[in-house]
């Protein structure tokens, strides 16, 4: 099980992440940052395998996955 953490002051909402996670375990959350982006989140995260292809994908730096 792994912990994926979006830093919502960064995330722009972009969608690379949720394209290059070979769980689809991202989608674009409810809540906007004070940009007005919607950022991403992790569901089901007993199901992440910890590959961090989300945080390489993201060009932000928006993304630390916890193993």
């Amino acid at each position: 099980m792994a912990k994926v953490v979006i830093d919502p002051v960064y995330c722009k909402g972009c969608g690379l992440c949720f394209a290059v996670c070979p769980k689809g375990l991202l989608k674009t959350g409810d809540k906007v940052n004070a940009k007005g982006y919607a950022y991403a989140m992790q569901e089901n995260e007993e199901q992440c395998t910890a590959c961090k292809l989300c945080a390489i994908m993201c060009p932000d730096a928006a993304i630390t996955v916890y193993k």
